[in-house]
């Protein structure tokens, strides 16, 4: 099957959405499908042929692709797809979600991101005006995927047609147990991973009286603020996997402060390395560590953080080892909504027209 899967969200963005379809499209193409990406850069490298983008208003990090829809159109069009999946709400999104609907082509749609909530941090910006907004984007999909459980259900509650459950993965052999030499600095060693946004919810770690060091690694909007407001604290920067893996195994608890994450691919990473996980009981860390031994939730996070040092590391290990990406791509595959088999073949489009 030839899966096309739109995305606004790339490379160099290292976050849990373009680390959730690169994973996806390993798998995929491991299956046997043909599987292309429209993404700001062109395609799924920098090929010169990308989209004209400009940052976005207060999170330059990511680029908005402008009057993307001719470039989208030909894409789609010289690909004829079987399938094809949009995963963000952005420019690229609403002009396949055009072409689609142009062209009687089913679609399927993701939900990664709780963007009425995010914007609502920054603008206050009333989440009635901006779940209306989402509702409208992902209602015109024949399935909407969306992480966890509890996530499926708030949708629904709040309107969402078609909601479906597609899980998530992590890669239990780079993510592993192994040496924890790499943050030598006084223990415990409290440790956050991810973007540095207002909307992670960072400063509530920050600002707990712990024993021992905290950690911050990532990037992000807020970084220069945090940085000059807690200077005990450890800022490590940007990294890429394998260098990652080391410091959730040498971290003694992995701290995750995000009330609005979806799901949150960084807490089976640490529990994929051994190291437990300190939270708020919200949808995400409730769906994937829940009472499973992997961390401790709790309405105060520095309780949780204290009582996650007592936690056995392998157990926590075998928590992740119930999570792969081979069974999040098969679940992914079946939402798939695929063009019916007499129409799949033989047929030529015509950008910003009909067949």
């Amino acid at each position: 099957m030839r899966i096309m899967i739109i995305s606004d969200a790339w490379l160099p963005q290292v976050n849990g959405v373009v680390r959730s379809i690169t994973e996806t499209v390993r798998e995929l193409r491991g299956f046997g499908h043909q599987v292309a990406l429209i993404t700001p850069l062109g395609g799924e490298t920098d090929d010169g042929d990308g989209f004209a983008t400009l940052p976005c208003p207060t999170y330059p990090d990511i680029r908005l692709s402008l009057f993307p829809y001719r470039k989208v159109a030909q894409r789609l069009a010289a690909f004829a797809p079987h399938a094809v999946h949009i995963a963000t709400e952005g420019p690229l999104g609403l002009a396949a979600q055009r072409w689609c609907r142009r062209h009687g082509q089913p679609f399927t749609t993701a939900y990664h991101t709780r963007f009425p909530e995010y914007i609502h941090a920054r603008t206050r910006l009333p989440l009635a005006i901006s779940y209306a907004w989402m509702r409208r984007f992902h209602n015109r999909a024949q399935a909407v995927m969306a992480p966890t459980p509890a996530i499926v259900a708030d949708l629904k509650a709040r309107g969402f047609h078609n909601v479906v459950l597609w899980s998530r993965g992590v890669d239990t052999r780079l993510f592993s147990p192994g040496e924890r030499e790499r943050l030598d600095t006084a223990q415990p060693r409290f440790l956050y991973i991810g973007r540095v946004a207002v909307e992670k919810n960072i400063e509530a770690f920050l600002r707990l009286e712990l024993p021992g060091s905290k950690w911050v690694v990532g990037e992000g909007p807020q970084l220069a603020e945090l940085k000059a407001k807690y200077p005990e604290v450890y800022f490590a920067g940007v990294f890429p996997q394998h260098e990652l893996a080391r410091f959730y195994r040498a971290g003694d608890v992995f701290v995750f402060p995000s009330l609005t994450d979806t799901f949150g691919l960084v807490l089976l990473e640490a529990m994929a390395c051994g190291t437990p996980v300190a939270a708020y009981p919200v949808a995400g860390p409730l769906d994937v560590v829940g009472a499973s031994g992997g961390g401790v939730l709790h309405q105060d996070l520095r309780t949780a953080c204290l009582q996650a040092l007592t936690l056995d590391r392998d157990q926590v290990r075998r928590v992740a080892e119930g999570y792969s990406w081979t069974a999040a791509t098969r679940q992914f595959e079946s939402h798939l909504c695929p063009r019916p088999l007499g129409e799949q073949e033989g047929m030529a489009f015509t950008p910003g027209g009909g067949r």
